[in-house]
């Protein structure tokens, strides 16, 4: 019960649905009952004709079903700034959300990393369900501090990670091939990275020294929620490592396209904006076309 009335209360709150929220939870409830009723994944509309193939429970899809940006903040910096030509490099990309708004959308090359089969293959069929495969790399792999393998779990949709030592012996267990996202990207620049690795974002950055001082990266939008205790990872040592390769902390509105530059972490957000180059993001945003989602002109 307690974590229905949390999923109610995030869908009503959310900032694209408190002017409305009343048809935000018919939705809801209209995909409780409907999802149950017709087997298999429903390809849902997602954003301007863009469509993401969803089950129940697969929490990577389903608040955008409710909410047109489950992220709204991170999807939104998303939104108006990439642009075609740029390089959108979406590491933990489950299901593709991110992917697909940055390709289907915007119109930018992707290259996106999931490492857990079968989450992958939901990946695979989302970019194929939206003909994007002229723009969209995808990569079964894990990102590291270096090339070799990873244990990981695969039974945990959005929450699945690299096994730390206490969770090694866990019979929910896969191997992954883990490579640097230096490796991976071979030279090339990205305009933004998204990574949600669930606390294991120290240990990408170690080998992604080369694409952090790129000056043409804009920003990296990455979790920082506390999930390194996992793999007693100290976070605030990652975030001083951030500001040493110049990037800020910043908070961004989508509704009013305002960013603002913060003096650490994001405290409001499990994730945090870290932005290299505020003035060249600021004008991407300012110069973004507006586009009707969820009953709001964004």
């Amino acid at each position: 019960m307690r974590s229905l009335l949390r999923t109610l209360r995030f869908i009503a709150q959310h900032p694209l649905n408190r002017n409305h929220p009343l048809p935000a939870l018919f939705a809801f409830l209209r995909w409780q009952i409907g999802s149950r009723i017709v087997p298999g994944a429903v390809a849902v509309p997602f954003v301007q004709g863009t469509r993401l193939l969803t089950t129940p429970g697969m929490a990577g899809a389903t608040g955008n079903i409710y909410c047109g940006l489950h992220e709204f903040a991170d999807m939104g910096v998303v939104l108006h700034a990439l642009r075609p030509g740029d390089l959108f490099i979406d590491i933990g990309a489950n299901i593709g959300s991110y992917t697909i708004l940055a390709a289907g959308v915007c119109g930018a090359s992707v290259i996106a990393v999931e490492p857990v089969p079968c989450t992958f293959n939901h990946l695979l069929d989302n970019i194929r369900l939206n003909n994007l495969e002229s723009l969209v790399v995808t990569k079964c792999i894990a990102i590291g501090a270096h090339s070799g393998t990873l244990r990981f779990s695969e039974a945990l949709d959005t929450l699945n990670h690299v096994l730390s030592g206490d969770e090694n012996n866990s019979s929910d267990a896969i191997s992954v091939t883990v490579d640097t996202l230096d490796a991976v990207l071979a030279g090339r620049d990205p305009t933004i990275i998204k990574i949600d690795v669930e606390g294991y974002e120290s240990e990408v950055f170690k080998g992604a020294t080369e694409t952090l001082q790129s000056d043409k990266l804009l920003a990296v939008l990455m979790e920082t929620d506390g999930g390194g205790n996992r793999y007693r990872i100290d976070e605030a040592k990652l975030h001083s490592n951030m500001v040493h390769f110049g990037f800020t902390p910043c908070a961004y509105d989508p509704m009013t396209r305002v960013l603002s530059p913060l003096g650490s972490r994001n405290a409001e957000s499990s994730n945090t904006l870290y932005v290299k180059n505020i003035e060249a993001l600021g004008a991407r945003i300012e110069s973004s076309p507006k586009r009707m989602i969820h009953g709001n002109n964004l």
